[in-house]
């Protein structure tokens, strides 16, 4: 007779790596004498200790290189000499109006939240940290505050014993926007120019066809231009615009208007959403809509509510009436300049207006 098996006894365990936490506060006073400090220069904050290493955050006021300078950059360095550390960090900017700043409790940072930094690399963060026209909602009295927190991440002498080594390659980054910068402004192997109001740009008629469908359409569509001298006259559009234009083609991006007021930055960011429109360059386009949607008050409103219905942007279009409409700023609206000209040249929309705030009236 056969024995019966005894019942199967099961056990469980788990292995929680131990942590060590800090914040640091870099506090950079009288910012404005850093702006325009030039792509690559960096501000070093005071050296911090956590988890028995010593650290400093770097900041660059004008991006760490050409692709992101109109962004800061933001970054963590391990400064303790012949050291490994495995860490997690987290990077913010404290506003201060809203939120004034006590020392987080240790217990309560989960490092699952934050962006890691291994024992390969003595220097982590963030290229494109936050676009510098962004920054002024958290510069107080001419003073920008950067938060970083810091978790460390120690392993019993087993647990290091018993983990196989991976060696990791390490992959640079994508310099394709860098180079494509170069050449537009080198204007190396340019194929192509054309004349604005007097001014001439030269670009490569490749790299415009290949972002346009207009050009596209221009160079090596059945109606190209046959012309041996290569030179195209641009109507009715600014030099500054057409730069900004080209820009966009070449980096995918915006360029920077840090230099312009915000009535002029309003203003261009209109011409950019027209040439956009002209040229078929939806994302340029789109951006243009979202950053004017960000910009809407009632004495710009009414005017922007013209240009959406003119240019078919219908999610800008979307935004103007539901601003008119929040916040009982009808009587605002209606009392700018710019309402009698949307009144006048576009009836069908403030019909649209009045009727989508009777149904919100009715919800």
């Amino acid at each position: 007779m056969l024995a019966s098996p005894s019942p199967r006894t099961m056990t469980a365990s788990a292995c929680t790596p131990e942590t060590a936490h800090g914040a640091h506060l870099f506090k950079i006073n009288r910012y404005s004498l850093y702006r325009d400090l030039g792509v690559g220069r960096l501000i070093e904050s005071s050296t911090f200790a956590v988890g028995g290493y010593h650290w400093c955050v770097h900041f660059y006021p004008d991006g760490h290189s050409g692709v992101t300078k109109d962004h800061v950059s933001v970054f963590v360095e391990l400064k303790t000499k012949n050291a490994k550390a495995r860490a997690v960090f987290d990077l913010r900017l404290v506003d201060r109006r809203t939120q004034p700043y006590a020392w987080p409790n240790p217990s309560e940072i989960d490092p699952s939240e934050f962006d890691s930094c291994d024992d390969n690399s003595a220097c982590c963060g963030f290229l494109d940290f936050v676009e510098k026209i962004e920054l002024k909602d958290y510069i107080l009295d001419d003073v920008l505050v950067i938060e970083c927190n810091i978790a460390v991440i120690k392993f019993k002498k087993a647990d290091v014993q018993t983990t196989k080594t991976k060696f990791e390659v390490q992959v640079p980054r994508s310099n394709l926007l860098d180079n494509l910068g170069k050449l537009l402004e080198t204007q190396e192997g340019a194929d192509v120019s054309f004349k604005v109001d007097g001014e001439v740009f030269p670009a490569h008629k490749n790299i415009l066809a290949m972002q346009c469908p207009v050009f596209k359409a221009e160079f090596y569509g059945p109606m190209k231009n046959k012309s041996k001298h290569n030179v195209n006259i641009i109507e009715d559009m600014q030099p500054a615009v057409f730069k900004a234009l080209l820009h966009f083609i070449y980096m995918d991006s915006l360029a920077p208007m840090d230099d312009l007021s915000d009535d002029e930055y309003e203003e261009m960011l209109k011409h950019l959403l027209v040439a956009a429109d002209r040229y078929a360059i939806d994302r340029m386009k789109l951006m243009c809509e979202s950053k004017l949607c960000d910009r809407l008050c009632a004495k710009n409103v009414a005017t922007t509510l013209a240009l959406a219905d003119q240019y078919h942007c219908s999610q800008l279009k979307d935004g103007c009436i539901e601003f008119i409409n929040s916040s009982n700023r009808m009587s605002d609206v209606v009392a700018s300049k710019g309402y009698e000209h949307l009144k006048r040249t576009c009836p069908t929309i403030v019909v649209d207006i009045w009727e989508k705030a009777a149904k919100t009236r009715k919800i």
